[in-house]
């Protein structure tokens, strides 16, 4: 099997799209849509999300020091683009996606509403990373829908339909290949 040899860069996919959500101390509201987002310990429960220091929200999340990880759906694909594309000084994106924010269990910043799962993460390590600020949230609680949950209670990615992002461009997920 032949190999073609690249120059380093970050090819490894499909990535999950996130909308994180964030405010700041005088409780203004952000959304942006990150692909640089993933699971990085399961004890206790991390998610580990990379923010360009440019970016409006990375200021609220280095401020409050937790953030809303809000998994979205197919049918959610324009509120994503716009929450990717516009930035948060400009545009309430809440209001521009019809998004309700929602009180969380145990962080500052919002939920939201209309997305059907949702993790409340606290700051616990933050580093610089090249391009990226990185950001280590504890997950400090969980919200699933009904509308998406399996016998146990736990997101079934058939009935969420994640989106994914690869090289530029949104899918949805496959199918499943084997069950554990």
């Amino acid at each position: 099997m032949a190999k073609r040899i690249f120059d380093p860069a970050t090819l490894m996919y499909p990535l999950p799209v996130v909308l994180l959500s964030c405010c700041n101390r005088e409780g203004k509201l952000n959304i942006i849509t990150l692909a640089w987002a993933g699971v990085s310990a399961s004890e206790p429960p991390m998610i580990t999300v990379g923010i360009r220091p440019s970016r409006y929200s990375y200021s609220m999340v280095c401020e409050v020091r937790d953030f809303v990880i809000n998994v979205p759906s197919e049918d959610q694909i324009e509120a994503v683009d716009l929450c990717g594309t516009k930035s948060g000084r400009d545009v309430d994106k809440f209001a521009a996606c019809h998004f309700t924010p929602v009180t969380g269990k145990a962080v500052q910043s919002p939920l939201i509403q209309e997305c059907t799962l949702n993790l409340e993460c606290v700051v616990r390590h933050q580093v610089s990373a090249g391009s990226h600020g990185i950001f280590m949230g504890e997950v400090v609680a969980v919200h699933v829908d009904e509308s998406i949950a399996d016998e146990r209670g736990l997101p079934d990615p058939a009935k969420h339909r994640p989106v994914l992002l690869h090289r530029g461009s949104y899918h949805g997920l496959g199918h499943l290949l084997r069950k554990r």
